[in-house]
């Protein structure tokens, strides 16, 4: 048998271990599931012959020394910040590496010995990224190889509620960290290019410089960019593209009520809160609101954002009922931007029945034979149930079918790397089609950027 280690067993690990154990009998596998709850990383072996979940704590080193040592290739589920010290282990004992998370400065400086070792160390390979570099590259790929010259690239994903589920005036409910949501776009200013032009946006603009993209069968939605797409000028070999652009989906309006949040400064991360714990949702709004002896919360608020009591904004912070003075934080020495996820929790946390939906579009635009040309892309998936989300599929589904492809030495290219050569991409977006995670390629007019969908 061939042993393969998966460290961490949350939410997103579901469709990666089911992959593995349908396959552990075919492929001669047996997984050991490792977490910090030895409750979590048992409930997904379901008493398969082929599995087992242990107790392991990545900061306890004899632990995780061990268990890597007596596997064949590793999968880090983790956050990003702890790979790491599983990495160093890996590098150590000889044992390949699939992460779903970017590339950090730590990782990228393990790529010689990696390489040296002959050993596959595969980053970036869930949705995004993941999906996302390999769909990109597959057509980027298509049109270099016909002598095409890319002209614009914009990229854009979203993790949403699907339509039968959708039930609130937002449009919108945590699928993923709800931390991440809540932090979304802090940490310096976003950059892209439009038409040869650099263009910055500061945080507290991010929400108001939204734009529209239609994808054919779902609807229009928004978009706002990502916090740096320049990179990707030399991750894709775009060094002369005039116009080069990421972003996140969400439903039309999010951005422009999300914004009150940021203009009043409840998604700051920096200052703890006085006696946050028990402060009251009603008291954590006004802590943002000049005194009046005489004004109430609500009152001050809307003076405060310039909005109507009749203005839908209005009835979107009323139904999170964030004025309510008899609900509490109940978290200490918690940051604006803690207080405000537990608020929104209460709210945007999925119910038993409900569905997501990830959401996927690439717009390419490119120059052939004198000719401009343009390819739209999209991919939609919802999630079967709680457990078996689309963001765990679109996640673990491409971690566990590179590992396996690692295993059975079809992807050997050793190093730190992100999915973006043919030797990974095309197998296992072929694969993920069985799956349901397809993409959709029309052949339109080209266009160019489109300013006439930029809001704000």
């Amino acid at each position: 048998m061939r042993n393969i280690l998966i460290i961490g067993a949350g939410r997103s690990a579901t469709s990666l271990i089911k992959y593995l154990l349908d396959k552990s009998e075919a492929e001669e596998l047996f997984i050991t599931i490792g977490d910090i709850s030895i409750q979590n990383a048992q409930k997904f072996t379901s008493d398969h012959p082929n599995a087992r979940g242990i107790l392991l704590d990545v900061f306890n080193d004899p632990q995780r020394r061990e268990a890597v040592e007596n596997s064949d290739i590793v999968i880090s589920m983790l956050p990003a910040r702890f790979h790491i010290e599983v990495a160093r282990d890996c590098i150590e004992f000889g044992k390949h590496l699939v992460t779903a998370s970017y590339i950090s400065d730590q990782m990228q400086m393990l790529h010689p010995k990696a390489k040296a070792k002959g050993l596959v160390f595969m980053n970036e390979i869930g949705l995004d990224p993941g999906i996302d570099h390999m769909s990109a590259m597959q057509v980027i790929d298509r049109i270099r190889a016909q002598g095409g010259k890319m002209l614009l690239f914009e990229s854009f994903t979203g993790g949403l509620i699907a339509p039968e589920s959708d039930n609130n005036l937002w449009n919108y409910k945590f699928t993923w960290n709800p931390r991440n949501v809540v932090l979304a776009g802090q940490g310096g200013a976003a950059e892209f290019i439009q038409e040869a032009k650099f263009k910055y946006i500061p945080y507290h603009r991010l929400f108001r410089r939204t734009e529209f993209i239609d994808i054919e069968g779902h609807g229009k939605f928004e978009v706002y960019a990502n916090r740096n797409s320049l990179k990707y000028q030399s991750v894709y070999g775009l060094k002369d593209i005039l116009t080069l652009y990421r972003g996140t989906i969400r439903r039309v309006g999010f951005s422009k009520a999300w914004n009150m949040f940021v203009q009043l400064g409840m998604t700051d991360d920096s200052y703890i809160m006085p006696d946050s714990e028990n402060l009251s949702y009603r008291a954590f709004v006004n802590a943002f609101l000049p005194y009046s002896p005489t004004d109430t919360v609500e009152l001050k608020l809307r003076h405060n954002l310039k909005i109507e009591q009749d203005d839908l904004m209005w009835e979107k912070l009323e139904e999170l009922d964030i004025f309510n003075p008899d609900k509490f934080i109940g978290i200490k020495d918690a940051t604006p931007a803690m207080a405000l996820q537990k608020i929104l929790e209460d709210k945007w946390t999925l119910d038993k029945k409900d569905k997501d939906m990830i959401v996927m579009y690439h717009k390419f635009g490119y120059e052939l034979n004198g000719k401009k040309h343009q390819i739209d892309s999209n991919m939609v998936l919802v999630g079967e149930d709680q457990t078996y989300t689309s963001m765990a599929k679109t996640v673990g589904l491409p971690v566990a079918i590179a590992a396996l492809k690692i295993l059975n030495e079809e992807i050997t290219t050793p190093g730190v790397q992100l999915p973006i050569n043919k030797e990974v991409y095309e197998p296992i977006l072929k694969e993920l089609e069985d799956f349901g995670i397809i993409f959709k390629e029309k052949e339109t007019m080209y266009l160019g950027y489109n300013p006439d969908n930029i809001v704000g």
